[in-house]
């Protein structure tokens, strides 16, 4: 990938107050890119928004979507503004589709309208959906099993139509587990419910909740529980930058897996936490829950060779002393 010089570029970002997006503003400002960070705080917070300017807006209303892209200009958006709990969205899809699909729509319709042609989404591995092998690549099918993740599938297919038709480039980038904080301590992760495994399991420890419960000790994995790639946020943001730059210089639509290509199982998070806090995790097994595979790991190696994107923080040992550094820093 040729360099491309990135000063004076100016970028949106959308969701930027919530976990990711709010470590993505950081890292932006940290290479001299100028940021804009467009919420509507429904489950983000605003202190978390340290830098770049913050435009309180909500994306069900396109008119105003589109009244701010006519009165600002943008090189690229980055999208971190969806709606995550799995749970949740075959409880109640219409949110789903409503936030993740259709005000997804109305911000690339104000992009297409302003000739602002870069876009880098944040999807998602529950696009793949039951694995037909492990690691996943990004030509494993799409057979999404929930609402969630058919709305972010449904973006994906977006995307590529939007290309097509109206030249509209875009990377798409999707997540395994997200994991870790801030290295600084300045930024956590911070979900109400909390549904991520790691901070779950930091309030054990903290007291704040007096057991994890762990769902199935009896899959066939060395110890029984389910194994999970975990990638660090600042890798995950690192990978965003180089995208930003790849899709600048080239100006074609990729998407890539995001993940370390190796897995951690429940009980070994469980360790590696018991270790890092040095504090007792207790645990209450229950049964399996319905839809949870055995293992889920990326096979990531096309953002390594395309993106040049190589994660500083492969270790779960990281992702935990960094995650519980930033939670009793900021708690």
């Amino acid at each position: 990938m040729k360099p491309y010089k990135m000063d004076n570029i100016k970028v949106l970002v959308v969701g930027g107050a919530g976990f990711i997006g709010s470590h993505m503003l950081k890292m932006l400002h940290k290479s001299g890119i100028h940021a804009t960070c467009l919420d509507d705080l429904s489950t983000g917070y605003r202190e978390a928004v340290r830098y770049g300017t913050l435009v309180e807006m909500d994306l069900a209303h396109a008119a105003a979507i589109e009244k701010f892209f006519a009165e600002n200009s943008f090189d690229v958006v980055m999208h971190f503004a969806s709606f995550i709990q799995v749970g949740e969205s075959v409880l109640d899809p219409a949110k789903y589709y409503q936030n993740n699909f259709i005000n997804t729509k109305n911000l690339l319709d104000a992009m297409i309208i302003h000739n602002v042609n870069n876009f880098i989404f944040s999807s998602t591995a529950a696009i793949y959906g039951d694995p037909q092998y492990t690691p996943i690549n990004e030509i494993h099918p799409k057979h999404p099993v929930n609402p969630y993740g058919r709305s972010k599938w449904m973006v994906e297919q977006m995307l590529e139509d939007y290309d097509r038709a109206y030249g509209l480039k875009s990377i798409t980038l999707r997540y395994f587990n997200a994991a870790g904080a801030d290295p600084d301590g300045e930024l956590a992760e911070r979900h109400i419910p909390e549904t991520h495994l790691i901070p779950i399991i930091l309030r054990v420890a903290a007291g704040k909740s007096p057991h994890l419960q762990i769902f199935g000790s009896d899959y066939d994995t060395p110890d029984g529980t389910c194994i999970r790639d975990y990638v660090h946020v600042e890798d995950l943001c690192s990978a965003h930058l180089l995208a930003i730059e790849k899709l600048l210089s080239e100006k074609k639509s990729r998407q890539y897996n995001l993940g370390n290509g190796q897995g951690f199982s429940v009980k070994e998070v469980v360790e590696e936490a018991g270790r890092i806090t040095k504090r007792p995790i207790a645990v209450l097994v229950s049964a399996r829950r319905p839809g949870d595979v055995p293992v889920l790991v990326a096979e990531a190696s096309l953002a390594r060779t395309e993106l040049n994107w190589h994660p500083q923080y492969s270790s779960l040992g990281d992702m935990v002393a960094h995650a519980w550094a930033a939670n009793k820093k900021l708690s």
